[in-house]
C-alpha cells in the first residue's frame, strides 16, 4: 500500500481515537471542575487545545502512515509497537484528568508517555527520519503539558474534592 494510502487511514484514524477520547469527559468550558482550578499563568486559553491536538493527531497520523509504509524496514514492528503503547497512553490521559479529577496520577501518567513518546521516536528514527522529526511537536507539547499538569497539582492539592458531587473529609485540628 502506498504511503497516501496509508495515510489516508491513519490520520483519520488518529484523529477519530484522539478526539473520542476527549469525548469521554467534558474540557475546557464545559467542565465547572476544571474552571473552578487555580491554573499556573502559562496555560493557554482553552481554543488552543482542539487546534493544537488537531495538528498533532495529523502529524502523528502522518508519521504512522511513514512508518506502516516501510515495509521490510528493520525495527518496523518495534516502531509500531512503541507508537501503540505511547498512542493508547496519550487516549487515557485526558478522561484521568477532566473526568476522573485525578490531577496527580495523570501528571504521572504524562511522565509515561514522554517516555514512552521518546522510545517511539527514537525507533521511528530508526526507520523513517521524516516520521520522527513529525513526532518532535507531540513530544514538546507533552512536556509543556506536564509541566502545566504538575503546576495544577501544586496550586490545587484538593483539586478532587473540587468535583461535584466528591466526598470532603472535614478535618479537625
Amino acid at each position: 500500500m502506498s504511503f497516501l494510502r496509508w495515510a489516508v487511514v491513519t490520520v483519520p484514524l488518529v484523529l477519530l481515537l484522539g478526539f473520542g477520547s476527549g469525548s469521554l469527559a467534558p474540557s475546557g468550558d464545559e467542565n465547572a471542575w476544571y474552571r473552578a482550578l487555580v491554573k499556573p499563568a502559562a496555560t493557554p486559553p482553552n481554543w488552543a487545545f482542539p487546534v493544537a491536538w488537531t495538528t498533532l493527531y495529523v502529524l502523528m497520523g502522518l508519521a504512522l502512515a511513514m512508518v506502516l509504509h516501510a515495509k521490510g524496514a528493520r525495527g518496523r514492528g518495534k516502531a509500531l509497537a512503541l507508537f501503540v503503547i505511547a498512542f493508547a497512553l496519550n487516549l487515557v490521559w485526558t478522561p484521568l484528568f477532566f473526568g476522573a479529577h485525578q490531577v496527580r496520577e495523570a501528571w504521572m501518567l504524562i511522565a509515561f508517555m514522554l517516555l514512552s513518546g521518546i522510545a517511539a521516536t527514537v525507533a521511528f528514527a530508526r526507520v523513517r527520519r521524516l516520521a520522527a522529526w513529525l513526532l518532535v511537536p507531540y513530544l514538546v507539547w507533552i512536556g509543556y503539558a506536564g509541566v502545566l499538569n504538575f503546576r495544577i497539582d501544586q496550586l490545587n492539592p484538593y483539586a478532587e474534592a473540587l468535583a461535584p458531587g466528591a466526598r470532603t473529609t472535614q478535618i479537625i485540628g
